[in-house]
């Protein structure tokens, strides 16, 4: 992967996420004032999408990590991989949310909260994810 603006001298990885999500930018904030981590944050609405490999629809269904050699991890997976990008003791809980058994529940995890997002803390009905029927989900 050539190097955007996003990737070039900002650490190993960049996660992107979603702006219009009140939920998704606290996570975010969280991550960057409390994590020591080495990955950088953007907006996916800001960022060139196929530079990266993605497409608005991938990345508007859930969140990515995406390195600086092109590895892309998606949703549950992503998560893991800022927390392996951070410090003791997040590092740790990022490799342990990546083992077999475990990957599966923080993957189904992932999905829950990106389900309900909208009702969790700074969540608004910006924050709803289309159904697969391409209607929003109601607050």
């Amino acid at each position: 992967m050539a190097d955007t603006p996003h990737t070039r001298d900002l650490g190993l990885a960049v996660f992107l996420y979603d702006r219009d999500c009140g939920f998704c930018q606290r996570a975010v904030a969280f991550a960057r004032d409390r994590l020591r981590t080495r990955t950088s944050f953007a907006a996916w609405q800001d960022s060139d999408l196929p530079a990266l490999g993605l497409s608005p629809e991938e990345t508007d269904a859930q969140a990515w990590l995406v390195h600086r050699d092109g590895q892309r991890l998606a949703g549950g997976d992503a998560i893991a991989g800022v927390l392996l990008g951070a410090g003791f003791p997040a590092r740790t809980l990022g490799r342990f949310l990546l083992l077999p058994g475990v990957r599966v529940l923080n993957r189904a995890a992932y999905r829950v909260v990106a389900a309900n997002r909208h009702r969790l803390p700074g969540g608004t009905a910006t924050c709803a994810l289309p159904s697969p029927r391409g209607r929003t989900t109601p607050p």
